[in-house]
């Protein structure tokens, strides 16, 4: 029997929120069985980059928004089985952010697309991972 590849991730991500909606995107390319599934931008931290900065760079890059920082909510992690059969380990952390400018647009690469303001009371009816619906629950209170 052979042993999963293992992978381990450190990623960044960040709230937006506009009157009682939350400002989300779907996975686009992907190879490891997420693709369409909801998210909240973000994504993985450079080497030598502040988790901090990972937002600032991937709202701008996913959504098209240029957002500040206005505090840490939370660090946690997400250990699963990928569909790809993939030992994945993600630690992350989720900021609040509000967007200062910007107007919303694809991401020219493809890995993210649809950046959607979605009400809350429609979050739940997403497709979405279940870290991504778990931070929702535990902030959207």
């Amino acid at each position: 029997m052979t042993t999963p590849r293992r992978w381990q991730r450190v990623s960044a991500y960040g709230l937006a929120r506009r009157e009682s909606a939350v400002l989300m995107v779907r996975i686009g390319d992907d190879t490891h069985g997420d693709v369409d599934k909801w998210m909240l931008p973000g994504g993985g931290v450079d080497h030598g980059e502040d988790p901090a900065d990972t937002v600032v760079r991937e709202f701008a890059e996913e959504t098209g928004y240029h957002v500040q920082v206005d505090a840490l909510l939370e660090v946690g992690s997400d250990h699963r089985l990928l569909p790809s059969g993939v030992d994945f380990h993600g630690v992350f952390a989720l900021y609040a952010v509000s967007v200062i400018s910007g107007t919303t647009r694809d991401e020219p690469d493809g890995s993210t697309t649809a950046p959607t303001w979605v009400g809350e009371s429609d979050i739940a009816r997403l497709p979405m991972l279940v870290a991504v619906r778990h931070m929702l629950q535990r902030h959207l209170r």
